[in-house]
């Protein structure tokens, strides 16, 4: 029996010790908390706020398409000078610090610009559009759709998409969580979305939403884009959101209105990984340059909530 009852409580004290190392290595780790998860930024509410001012956000620069990782431990976003192409920027949670962007250079030079990148929902591929000098004769038949490929704690040689994708003047490719791409064509200035078959995009298939830079929400349940104001001359450029119906069609637009849109144009949405947030461009700096705004999509779930309920 004592022989018993020391193993008992030896069997206990292997136990506890697992769960206090589990509980330090937890609390070692470097996933994001309130304190540092998107830079440290008080996370905003109903009113947009411009996002990380003076680091992301930046003076005298123009930023456009932002992009997070599943886990909230890196984003990548573009941007640029008046004067200069678009590249992509990166920073990464290191030690419970983000440190200073750099720039990510995915095609080593191959291509002089690279623009609007995003990270799949699994965190494996990293999308991104690159092309040539928009100076250069014929530019737009350099801009397509590129990858990288996730490599441990870096990114594989960047490729050209190959799918019909590429067949035309393309731009703001993003995944949904089933695997999908969708993306704008800026030659029929239309949205598609090319299922994935086999880790491949073999075919595409127009949506029927309007708007320009579409972003397929993590759920799939609606998509947010920018477009024209028809009803207001003087907006250039406001942000709608589409819901999709039970049936796998979309509603009609839906201007987010004076919520998210201002007398500056906005642009290129998107949302968060965890769901949280819009981003988008705002083009009321000085010089006609945009910068990161962010705003809690509670926004966009009381515009679901009235839409469901007055339509249904």
């Amino acid at each position: 029996m004592k022989h018993t009852h020391f193993i008992l409580i030896l069997i206990m004290v292997l136990l506890l010790n697992a769960c206090n190392t589990n509980n330090q290595k937890a609390n070692n780790n470097d996933s994001p908390t309130i304190e540092t998860a998107y830079f440290g930024q008080k996370p905003p509410g109903l009113i947009p706020e411009i996002f990380a001012p003076g680091i992301i956000s930046i003076d005298g620069r123009g930023e456009h398409g932002i992009s997070f990782s599943p886990d909230l431990d890196e984003v990548y976003f573009s941007a640029n000078k008046k004067d200069e192409e678009p590249s992509i920027y990166y920073s990464k949670l290191e030690d419970k610090k983000w440190i200073t962007p750099k720039k990510a250079n995915f095609t080593k030079g191959k291509k002089v610009a690279e623009m609007h990148p995003f990270v799949s929902p699994n965190g494996r591929t990293l999308h991104f559009i690159a092309h040539d000098s928009f100076t250069l004769p014929h530019h737009k038949e350099s801009v397509k759709s590129w990858y990288v490929k996730r490599l441990g704690d870096s990114w594989s040689d960047a490729k050209q998409l190959d799918s019909p994708i590429n067949d035309d003047f393309v731009f703001y490719s993003n995944e949904a969580k089933n695997g999908d791409l969708y993306y704008t064509n800026v030659s029929k200035r239309k949205m598609y979305y090319a299922p994935k078959k086999d880790d491949k995009y073999p075919e595409v298939h127009e949506l029927a939403t309007g708007g320009f830079h579409g972003f397929i929400s993590p759920s799939q349940d609606y998509l947010v884009a920018n477009a024209r104001n028809k009803e207001d001359d003087q907006r250039k450029s406001d942000i709608y959101v589409y819901f999709r119906e039970k049936d796998g069609t979309w509603s009609k637009p839906i201007n987010l209105e004076s919520d998210v849109n201002s007398n500056f144009p906005e642009t290129c949405p998107s949302i968060t990984p965890d769901g949280k947030y819009l981003f988008f461009g705002r083009y009321n700096e000085e010089g006609g340059l945009s910068n990161f705004y962010w705003v809690s999509t509670e926004i966009i779930s009381k515009l679901k909530s009235e839409y469901f309920k007055k339509f249904k």
